[in-house]
């Protein structure tokens, strides 16, 4: 009797490229869906301009380098990367500073290394940062959420207008429709040495917070962490990364709140407001620029989150997320390097100097 049975090796296959990144899609669902039912349709137009440069600078370069074309774009990382650079930018940001970013991110950032799985620095991260340093005036275009914009109301042909033209609805100016985040708010009352509790209290700034970060803002993080989790549950990142950001992030707002309550946010606030769910969930945990070790990858994680505090509480941006992801991704060589197994059955040094293949019996 014949039977249907297949070739060897009977093994289950690696998990390719494409299925990676599908399932990253796939659990940034939720958090996307959120951010457009809170600011409105900004969030998806700007995800598709940066899905479309992205996919048009990456087939271009494949073309330009010579390589097949088809199976690259296949693979979907540029729309991972388009979809992180988009979700990082502000809802009413112009069409052409969505361009910018998402150019330099395919091309300087990932083709000009080699193409995926040689790029040092975070795609997503590097475009953000070029056009937050070119373009300051035009990134702080955040709208408030939708709950409290009781004199606005944009539809999807304002917003087009407002993104491809600059041109608001008649009756309205800029000041009117966009307003600063909760982290900016309270970074500048801060700086006017206002205490958190006055900030929160204050009939202008106090719609904006909510019990236990910025109004929508909170939903947003907790859907990024259920989509990060669900990564997790499906070994798509390693939990190390995100436990470390988080868990450093943590430890230094709470020392320094419970030192000074009155001029340092709480935990909370520190980890329902800005983009934090999804920096450490989807944006550290980027395979090709992250640690690969374990040891390594706790240091890069916790690394992150003490930069992310640093910039936050003294530097000039409200959120450091790019420039502390950048910043560790600098230190990764050296992270791996110190923190690489022990082979086994083997003596393995890692000190400079010394012989790794050296008998440990000999003096």
């Amino acid at each position: 009797m014949r039977f249907n049975t297949a070739t060897s090796p009977h093994t289950t296959p690696a998990t390719s490229v494409d299925q990676v990144m599908r399932k990253v899609l796939i659990a940034l669902i939720p958090g996307t869906a959120a951010c457009a039912w809170f600011f409105g349709w900004g969030v998806l137009i700007n995800i598709g301009i940066a899905c479309v440069v992205a996919v048009l600078c990456e087939a271009a370069m494949l073309y330009a380098r010579g390589k097949a074309i088809k199976p690259y774009l296949m693979d979907n990382s540029a729309l991972v990367t388009a979809c992180l650079l988009a979700l990082a930018l502000p809802q009413l940001a112009p069409w052409w500073l969505t361009a910018i970013a998402t150019f330099f991110a395919i091309v300087f950032a990932k083709h000009l290394y080699g193409g995926l799985g040689f790029n040092p620095f975070n795609p997503a991260m590097v475009g953000y940062v070029v056009v937050m340093i070119s373009f300051p005036r035009e990134m702080t275009q955040w709208l408030p959420p939708l709950l409290l914009q009781t004199h606005v109301d944009l539809g999807f042909i304002d917003t087009l207008r407002l993104i491809f033209t600059s041109t608001p609805p008649p009756g309205l100016v800029w000041d009117s429709i966009t307003m600063a985040t909760p982290l900016d708010i309270t970074k500048t009352q801060l700086n006017l040495q206002f205490s958190i509790q006055d900030i929160h209290a204050d009939r202008n700034h106090g719609p904006l917070f909510g019990n236990l970060g910025g109004i929508g803002w909170e939903w947003i993080n907790g859907l990024f962490l259920a989509g990060g989790i669900w990564m997790m549950w499906h070994r798509i990142i390693d939990w190390r990364i995100p436990a470390g950001l988080l868990g450093m992030l943590v430890l230094l707002s709470n020392s320094f709140a419970l030192y000074d309550y009155a001029s340092y946010p709480p935990p909370t606030f520190e980890l329902f407001s800005g983009g934090i769910m999804l920096g450490a969930f989807f944006i550290a945990t980027d395979p090709v620029t992250a640690s690969t070790t374990p040891k390594g990858r706790w240091l890069f994680g916790a690394g992150i989150g003490f930069f992310i505090f640093v910039i936050r509480t003294w530097g000039s941006y409200p959120d450091g997320i790019a420039f502390a992801v950048l910043l560790m991704n600098m230190s990764v060589p050296l992270l791996d390097y110190y923190t690489m197994p022990r082979a086994y059955g083997h003596k393995w040094s890692e000190l400079p100097g010394e012989d790794k293949h050296q008998d440990p019996k000999q003096p």
